[in-house]
């Protein structure tokens, strides 16, 4: 095994940074060196930022987004419909259809997807919540936004089951061809979903 070169407070620096999604222990230390060396610039700005975060941002105990408001900025924005939920496995979904733009709704953040492989079952989820909103009323539509997996589709289809008798519109994302994608690189089950969702012109 290979001596360290550093000291222990930046080798723990590495090692919690290699952490991080997306980032290994080659990356890390990369990231670790530029942060020790622009200490004023980015450093201590940082900690700052993340000891801001760590006691101010928590989940929103409506939707399960993450902000330093509960209920969130999404649950209290009088500008968005309410009566539509967008369900969605994890914040970072949610963070990506708000980029798009493409829905001014209401979301409910599941925390995962069903996985009994992985002993994910419906306890762990946040889908009681959800039923209780439903329940609660005013809620008119929900549109089940989860990924294309055979995970994420077992999810939506145990939602749909539990709303079921419930007076609500449940709706799905659609499936097929992506904006620019040419059909040659598109695989067989994008296709043929595309297909099985075709629309008239």
């Amino acid at each position: 095994m290979a001596k360290s070169v550093a000291g222990p407070e930046i080798e723990k620096l590495i090692q919690l940074l290699a952490k991080l999604p997306g980032l290994g222990p080659r990356s890390a230390r990369r990231a670790a060196l530029h942060l020790v060396k622009r200490r004023e610039q980015l450093l201590a700005p940082l900690t700052a930022a993340m000891a801001e975060a760590r006691d101010r941002i928590g989940v929103c105990s409506t939707c399960g987004n993450i902000d330093s408001r509960d209920p969130c900025t999404i649950c209290t924005d009088q500008s968005r419909d309410q009566s539509t939920v967008v369900v969605v496995e994890d914040v970072a979904d949610l963070w990506a259809l708000e980029r798009a733009k493409a829905l001014n709704a209401a979301y409910h953040v599941l925390g995962g997807v069903l996985s009994p492989l992985e002993g994910v079952g419906p306890e762990d989820l946040t889908i009681r919540q959800l039923i209780d909103r439903v329940e609660a009323g005013g809620v008119r539509e929900l549109v089940i936004a989860v990924n294309a997996t055979v995970e994420g589709q077992t999810t939506a289809h145990y939602i749909m089951d539990r709303l079921e008798g419930l007076d609500v519109k449940v709706t799905r994302l659609a499936h097929g061809v992506p904006v620019g994608g040419e059909l040659d690189y598109l695989d067989e089950g994008t296709l043929a979903a595309a297909m099985r969702s075709r629309t008239a012109l």
